[in-house]
């Protein structure tokens, strides 16, 4: 019998990627209004963030399509680099936060990433 992906996987994959959607949308359409909310620099340097905002895009369109999924073989793989990529981003933008002098805007993104961090690699580990 084939192995299924378990909904609490599942159900990660989506929230993942209807968030990653927003915060690309945000970066590709209104990075220069972003950065003037927030204090981030998207509004010194909106092509930046236009390049990040379509790399996360790529992330959520990832989440979608293991979404759709049910076999477990077919999203292993993206399962495997949501683990790595959700525990790496809290790192670099906890290190940012305390030595690099990111905005607090940042405190946002580390919990966002920490709990899709703690959420991957529960149920990745768990199924």
């Amino acid at each position: 019998m084939e192995k299924r992906i378990t909904p609490g996987l599942k159900y990660t994959f989506l929230v993942h990627g209807i968030m990653m959607t927003v915060f690309a949308l945000t970066y590709l359409l209104v990075p220069v209004l972003w950065g003037d909310l927030t204090g981030c620099l998207s509004n010194q340097v909106p092509q930046v963030f236009r390049l990040f905002g379509t790399a996360i895009l790529a992330l959520a369109i990832s989440s979608f399509l293991a979404f759709r999924e049910t076999s477990w073989d077919k999203v292993k793989i993206v399962a495997q680099m949501e683990c790595i990529i959700t525990i790496l981003f809290p790192i670099v933008i906890l290190l940012g936060l305390l030595f690099w002098a990111l905005p607090a805007i940042a405190w946002m993104y580390l919990v966002v990433m920490s709990g899709f961090a703690i959420s991957f690699n529960l149920f990745y580990f768990k199924g």
